[in-house]
Order: C-alpha cells, then sequence, then structure tokens
C-alpha cells in the first residue's frame, strides 16, 4: 500500500484496539512517520502490508500492533472467524481454550472465550495457565469441536501464538487444509465487515475446574516405572511443565527430580536463556551445571509449553551427551515397538520426512507398518493406526490414543522409564545404544540453518538450489533430488531432498515456524561391526556437514 494509505490503515487500527499499549506503540510510529522518519515508516509497512496466516504450527509471531503482529485485535478476528466456520459446520459447537506464561496469553484467552460466546459458541477456558499437552488432551477429554492454544511454545521471548485443533473426526489434532483455508476464508469475512471492537463479546464463558488436569495427570502416568535409582534433573526452562510434570512424575513412581530452581516457575521473559528453545546451543547449559552440582546423571527439560522434550546423558568419561530429536526418537521408538510386539500390537511408527530414516529400520524389523509425513503433528498424529510418532524437532506422540500431538511430559515419563529399566537390569544407556547400532546400523543427523532477516532471502535460496542443484555436496555424489513441490506421495510442500551416494541424504526447508532456511543432514551406516559403522557414520556426516555448511554460504 502506499505510504497514505498505510497511515490510513494504521489510524482505523488503533481506532478498534482495546489494548493500551499496542495503540500508544502504534500512535508513536504513525507520529513518526508523519514527521519523516524513514524506520517508522518501515516499521508500520512491515506490520501493515501482510497479515499473520496459518502456517506449521497455527498462527504466530512477534507481539505488536498491526496485522502482521499478534495482538487482540487479530486474537479477536481471527477468532470471529473460527466461531463463523465452526457454526457452520454444526448447531451447536464447543471450544476449550488453554494459555501459557507468555506476556498475553491470560488476555487473548480470555478474549478467545468472550468472542467466540458472544458468536454463539460454547466455550471454556481451562483453569490456569498449562502446559500444551492438557490442551490438547482436554479437546478429547470434554468432546469439544475445537481447541484453542494461546502460545508460541519455543520461540523468542517477543513472540505469541494461536495453536488450533479440531475435535470430530480430526480426534484432537491440529487444523490441517481444507479446514484452515476455510477458517481463513471465514476471517476474510470478518474483516470485510466492520472493525473488530464491534465484534458481539460476552463473559459468559464456562471455567473448567482441575478435574481435566487431574485426568491428563491420571492417563500420563498410568505407566508405573520399575523401582530402581536414578538421580536426574528437570527444567521447564521458565515454562508452565513443572506443576503437571511433577504430579506426572510422583505418580509414575519415578524419583524426584533436582530442579533448575531459578527456571521452575513460569517467566515470558525467559531471563537465563537468549532462546528458549532447548535445540539451541547453551539453552541447556543451567541445567546441566546443576546437574554437575548435584551429581545427577541425566537431565531433561520441557520446552516454555511442555510440548518437546531434550534430554542429556552423562557419558562413562563423565562428559556430557546431549541426546538429539532424532536420538531420542529411535529410543523410544525402539522401545514401542519392542512393546508392541510383546503385548501383539500391530500399528504404524511415523516420523516427518526430515527425520531420521532409522525409524523406518525399526517398523521393518518388528514387522510393523511405517509412514512417512510432512513436517507437524497435525500430519502425524492423522497417521492409522499410529504407536508411535516422531519429528527431529524434539516432538514425541508416544500415546495417541491420550493426546493427538507432542507432548513432552509423556515422553519424558517414557524415557525415563526406559532409563530406569535399563538401571534395574544393570545395564547403562551406552550399552543400550551399542545393541541399536548392533541391530539396526548407525544413524548419525544434523543441522544447519540460516537466520535471516528478510523472508524473501529463503525464497531465493531454495530458487537457487532448485534451477542450479549441485551434483555432489561435501564429495559425495548427489544421486537423486526430489522436489516435493510437484507433490507425489506427499501433499506438495516447499521441500528439496537430496539422496546422496554413501548413505547420505540432505533436505532443505524453510522453518515453518522461524525465518529460518534449515537443512537436515542423515547418514546411516549397517555394515561392519559397530565400531566400523561409527566410525563410517561420523567421517560422511562431516565431510556432508562441510558441504552443506559451502553450500548456503
Amino acid at each position: 500500500m502506499s505510504d497514505e494509505e498505510l497511515i490510513a490503515a494504521a489510524g482505523r487500527w488503533i481506532a478498534q484496539d482495546p489494548d493500551e499499549e499496542t495503540r500508544a506503540e502504534l500512535e508513536a510510529l504513525v507520529d513518526a512517520a508523519r514527521d519523516g522518519d524513514e524506520s517508522a515508516l518501515a516499521d508500520l509497512h512491515d506490520r501493515f502490508d501482510t497479515r499473520l496466516t496459518f502456517g506449521t504450527a497455527g498462527l504466530r509471531g512477534a507481539l505488536g500492533g498491526g496485522s502482521n503482529r499478534m495482538n487482540r485485535v487479530v486474537v479477536a478476528q481471527t477468532t470471529a472467524g473460527l466461531a463463523r466456520f465452526l457454526l457452520a459446520r454444526e448447531a451447536t459447537p464447543s471450544v476449550v481454550i488453554g494459555y501459557d506464561g507468555r506476556k498475553n496469553s491470560d488476555v487473548f484467552a480470555r478474549d478467545v472465550a468472550e468472542i467466540l460466546t458472544g458468536a454463539g459458541v460454547r466455550a471454556v477456558l481451562l483453569p490456569r495457565l498449562l502446559p500444551t499437552p492438557v490442551l490438547a488432551f482436554a479437546v478429547r477429554h470434554l468432546d469439544v469441536s475445537a481447541g484453542v492454544m494461546v502460545t508460541a511454545s519455543h520461540n523468542p521471548a517477543q513472540d505469541n501464538g494461536y495453536k488450533l485443533y479440531l475435535g470430530g473426526d480430526s480426534a484432537g489434532s491440529q487444523i490441517v487444509p481444507p479446514a484452515d483455508r476455510e477458517v481463513l476464508g471465514a476471517i476474510e469475512d470478518i474483516l470485510a465487515e466492520g472493525p473488530a471492537d464491534a465484534l458481539p463479546r460476552s463473559a459468559n464463558y464456562a471455567t473448567a475446574d482441575e478435574s481435566v488436569v487431574d485426568a491428563y495427570v491420571e492417563a500420563t502416568a498410568a505407566r508405573r516405572a520399575p523401582a530402581a535409582e536414578l538421580t536426574w534433573v528437570y527444567t521447564p526452562m521458565h515454562g508452565v511443565g513443572w506443576d503437571t510434570a511433577a504430579r506426572v512424575f510422583e505418580r509414575a513412581g519415578i524419583p524426584a527430580p533436582h530442579t533448575v530452581d531459578a527456571q521452575l516457575q513460569p517467566d515470558g521473559t525467559f531471563p537465563t536463556v537468549a532462546f528458549p528453545n532447548p535445540e539451541e546451543a547453551g539453552a541447556l547449559d543451567l541445567a546441566l551445571s546443576t546437574a554437575d552440582q548435584a551429581g545427577a546423571d541425566v537431565v531433561v527439560a520441557n520446552d516454555p509449553d511442555a510440548d518437546r522434550l531434550a534430554a542429556a546423558v552423562r557419558r562413562p568419561d563423565g562428559n556430557w551427551r546431549t541426546l538429539s530429536g532424532n536420538d531420542l526418537g529411535l529410543l523410544l521408538g525402539w522401545a514401542a515397538a519392542e512393546r508392541a510386539q510383546r503385548d501383539g500390537f500391530s500399528g504404524t511408527l511415523a516420523a516427518s520426512l526430515v527425520s531420521t530414516p532409522g525409524l523406518q529400520r525399526i517398523a521393518e524389523h518388528y514387522g510393523l507398518g511405517y509412514a512417512e509425513t510432512l513436517t507437524g503433528f497435525k500430519w502425524i498424529s492423522r497417521v492409522p493406526g499410529l504407536l508411535f510418532g516422531f519429528e527431529e524437532a524434539l516432538g514425541f506422540l508416544v500415546d495417541p490414543e491420550k493426546v493427538r500431538d507432542k507432548d513432552g511430559i509423556s515422553a519424558a515419563v517414557a524415557l525415563l522409564d526406559q532409563l530406569l529399566s535399563l538401571s534395574a537390569r544393570g545395564s547403562t544407556l551406552d550399552e543400550h545404544q551399542r545393541e541399536f547400532d548392533a541391530t539396526f546400523g548407525c544413524f548419525t543427523s544434523a543441522q544447519i540453518s540460516l537466520r535471516v532477516t528478510r523472508l524473501e532471502e529463503i525464497g531465493a535460496a531454495m530458487a537457487k538450489l532448485r534451477s542450479a542443484p549441485p551434483q555432489e555436496i561435501g564429495g559425495i555424489a548427489v544421486e537423486r533430488l526430489d522436489d516435493l513441490a510437484h507433490g507425489g506421495a506427499l501433499p506438495p510442500s516447499d521441500v528439496l531432498r537430496f539422496q546422496l551416494a554413501e548413505g547420505a541424504r540432505l533436505i532443505a526447508r524453510p522453518s515453518g515456524t522461524e525465518p529460518k532456511l534449515k537443512l537436515y543432514l542423515d547418514v546411516a551406516a549397517r555394515t561392519g561391526s559397530v565400531e566400523e559403522r561409527r566410525a563410517r557414520a561420523a567421517d560422511v556426516l562431516a565431510r556432508l556437514t562441510a558441504g552443506a555448511r559451502d553450500l548456503i554460504s
């Protein structure tokens, strides 16, 4: 839009914004832009030239005024569109709403409840700030039409978001096409009809009692852990996981952890970490330090909304090994396959296409089905006959009958159960890993992210890879390029998959939640002794990593 149209659009936004902070923020920018401040004008264009839309994890963005930010106006308009979508599907729809400890999460959640109720949709607000898995559980437990979780998960402190789940045939999974397009269409109709402050509201929504949380705790702790010694550390990384996780651990018979007290209570400013994402370098430093002081051998971390799990284990030499999402996925997937065989179950293991191919090898070994999906648990959770699903970004679905989304607390219980079982029989995770590598092969992986300031840089990088694809990467020949933009077995997606010699693979895709281009590197070595497999995999991964860095430099 032109500068004049931009100033007018900002003025209309200010007039409908119920939030004093974002109104003042925009008024200051408008005044500065009118005085000729180019940076203020550029900021306004960034806020108003486009609008936040549903992506891999729903609606997510930086807090602030404008259509391209997370704020009370965007939340109200989105919710009014959701209400219209639901009312077109059923006569008496219902929605459960949850929220975490980020700035404005509680405010946005109440806005959602009031707008839904004002539109004639039955709304139920969870009793307090809670983990995302509790909300995902509540969609099925309360048998509602949809669920909304106000969270930005592991994003930087300045972000917030809006995750949408559907009940009914979707059974509590996150929204997927064509429903997402239908919701967006309803939102666009709402935008055309008038300002957000004209939307009807009502405070006559219901608030759930603690029985919802109690039911989640009971279901998550249903499998009792074996009696064994384990000294371990837990951190919720300034998020909302501790209260619920502590109850689950106690109920499951897991020894009480040492805690990272500086990170134990919810704090939306995340003061002790640069990014509240356990994947980021340094994010576990405080937990590892606590573990050293406590003489612990294991560190377990949830991200701020407790839907992801990170872990580190002490090596025999005393140093720490941080388990990647692929490491954890293979350990938990192996346990799920063994349990299915022991209990006589059949079913399917599933992973996102950017996750290690090792899970497919496990499925083949145990005669189970295997499914590869697009990234995001909205796809993994919908796999028929799912026994276990994961994606390398520390997301794990260990109990599909309870929650149809990744669940960091359930995954923590599954991991701790495995570690306690090993301890009870006098074994270690290192020995367990050796057995895995001997049985299935050595699977190693790495990830390279290119963080950008302008999203068009990602598009340019993907376009370059498509127009001039490499013939080799790190001296390893490219044998095939799969461009998933053209579809095939999976829906079309902006993903390039390079199959290379020597058991190597490289996948390039834009992040669905952050301004990043991501490269996923995987190597499999399945011949020779365990030592030979590990050495070969490490050598190939090192060469592939060096070549991948050159590819995007």
